[in-house]
């Protein structure tokens, strides 16, 4: 078992695998000319199946793949497939351009739930956000997924001014689609220009889709992120990630292992124990993992408080988001 000095057992671990991507979403990359890191410096497969290992051992009961756009990488099929070996829930989260080639992979590992990353419903204004005309071939591949029997998540950051309009048309799209929809809250990352009059909340959110619709709350599971909702009639549901104005700490129990296997105890954290370096020199790791989550702090890193207004990005120490993991 692997805990916090609060009590909060971890048994959930993202993995990245890449901090590369064929996308340019502004609000993970930098800029155009980010710097990837180089293949040498990234985890190998036999180096991420065994520190996976690791941690299945002392608990970890879900494990989700991450990027970057982690089915960029070109020995995905190789990893993912040693991990679907293991006993343990295995999910991914990406942004759907390679699903079709895929998906053989995906369901001989048995991979029965994915995330897409999609902020938009409309092709031009994905190309304005990716950077990238590839619309049409996501919209396909979700359906894919959905014909193949495999639970679609559709991750959409909520940006005022950008795409909060467009709230009540993915809920629509829940009405005949057995999907969710997660509204999350616009987080500030290193390069990604957030704002606090960017973000559109939880509140503000919750207020849109009850314009439109009959709003029923669900009970979560525990240690959801997602606060979830049902609209009746509706053939799938919605949730919000509200990580800004409602951050749920307090039943964390999620580790990420970024792409160069640098162990972070939460996404805003400013510290991180290089696993990778230690596993290649023959260490053991499991003292580090153990020390790494005892440090954790007691919510969001400690770097940001309750009143985002006044949150200045710039003193925030972390990485970008395409380097930590989605």
């Amino acid at each position: 078992m692997i805990a916090d000095s609060f009590g909060r057992v971890h048994d959930y671990l993202r993995i990245s695998l890449t901090d590369n991507c064929n996308f340019r979403c502004f609000y993970c990359m930098p800029d155009e000319d980010y710097d990837f890191t180089p293949a040498s410096r990234l985890m190998q497969p036999a180096e991420i199946l065994s520190i996976a290992k690791t941690f299945v051992e002392q608990g970890v009961k879900k494990i989700r793949l991450t990027g970057g756009e982690p089915l960029v990488r070109k020995d995905a099929a190789e990893i993912i497939l040693g991990l679907g070996k293991l006993p343990i829930e295995l999910v991914i989260t990406t942004n759907g351009t390679r699903i079709a080639e895929m998906l053989p992979v995906l369901l001989e590992a048995g991979i029965k739930t994915v995330n897409i990353s999609l902020d938009t419903l409309q092709a031009e204004k994905f190309l304005l956000i990716t950077r990238r005309d590839v619309f049409h071939q996501v919209r396909s591949n979700v359906e894919l997924l959905l014909q193949h029997k495999i639970s679609v998540k559709i991750n959409m950051v909520v940006m005022k001014g950008l795409n909060d309009s467009e709230i009540k048309d993915f809920i629509d799209w829940t009405r005949h689609n057995p999907i969710q929809i997660r509204f999350i809250e616009f987080m500030p990352f290193a390069g990604n220009k957030w704002t606090s009059n960017k973000m559109f909340s939880l509140d503000e959110i919750l207020k849109t889709v009850e314009q439109h619709f009959i709003v029923l709350p669900v009970k979560s599971a525990p240690n959801d992120t997602a606060k979830a909702f049902m609209i009746p009639g509706h053939e799938g549901s919605f949730a919000i990630i509200s990580t800004m104005t409602a951050p749920f700490c307090s039943t964390c129990n999620r580790m990420r292992l970024t792409a160069d296997g640098k162990l972070k105890n939460c996404l805003f954290s400013v510290g991180e124990t290089d696993l990778l370096s230690a596993f290649r020199a023959g260490q053991e790791i499991l003292p580090l993992i153990k020390a790494s989550i005892w440090s954790k702090e007691k919510a969001l890193g400690g770097q940001l408080g309750q009143n985002f207004e006044n949150l200045d990005p710039e003193t925030l120490s972390n990485r970008s988001m395409i380097t930590i993991g989605g």
